[in-house]
């Protein structure tokens, strides 16, 4: 059976603890996303990272380890969960099935005080998955344009898709919690 582990981005602490959000692992299209797999036969799980205002790579590790990551894994990240996987992927020998990177994010500028990115891109990565997909809107903030620019210039091949005003892919941005781009590419 495949498997699709969904994972978040970084929202400020105000956010976090704000009781009228969603928690980050329930909001934009996660959710939807989560349901239309599974009607589609593929168990998808939507954790809520470890502290997701101020991410620290060896627990969000530890966490994600927790899960069964095989060939038959698909791995959907937006933003800063899409850094996480990026390192993750790099530093261990595995291979999965499909990778999905929703506006990635590498703090290129260094301005977030953590190690979360402080790693080297494996060159490779591609031959740890049979694809590996890049959504990106041109409207997006300047760090996710720069972060798919450094991957662009790291990694050969890449397959990357480029939107108009889907923003940072946020329910604010794109009006809806459908995804239907992501999910086609998923089932295809």
């Amino acid at each position: 059976m495949k498997t699709a582990i969904i994972i978040h981005w970084m929202p400020d602490k105000e956010e976090y603890f704000n009781p009228k959000w969603d928690s980050p692992s329930n909001c934009h299209w996660l959710p939807w996303l989560q349901k239309k797999l599974l009607i589609n036969n593929i168990l998808a799980q939507t954790p809520e990272m470890a502290e997701p205002y101020l991410p620290q790579y060896e627990l969000w590790k530890k966490q994600f380890e927790n899960f069964k990551i095989d060939t038959s894994t698909i791995l959907v990240w937006h933003s800063c969960g899409a850094g996480f996987i990026i390192r993750y992927l790099s530093e261990n020998d595995l291979k999965v099935h499909k990778v999905v990177l929703v506006a990635p994010w590498i703090n290129t500028e260094r301005e977030v005080d953590i190690d979360f990115f402080d790693f080297k891109i494996d060159k490779n990565l591609l031959q740890k998955t049979n694809k590996l997909k890049i959504f990106i809107s041109k409207d997006d903030d300047i760090e996710m344009i720069k972060t798919v620019d450094k991957l662009k210039n790291e990694i050969n091949d890449l397959d990357i898709e480029y939107f108009e005003n889907m923003g940072h892919f946020c329910l604010k941005d794109m009006n809806t919690r459908e995804f239907p781009e992501l999910l086609e590419y998923i089932l295809n």
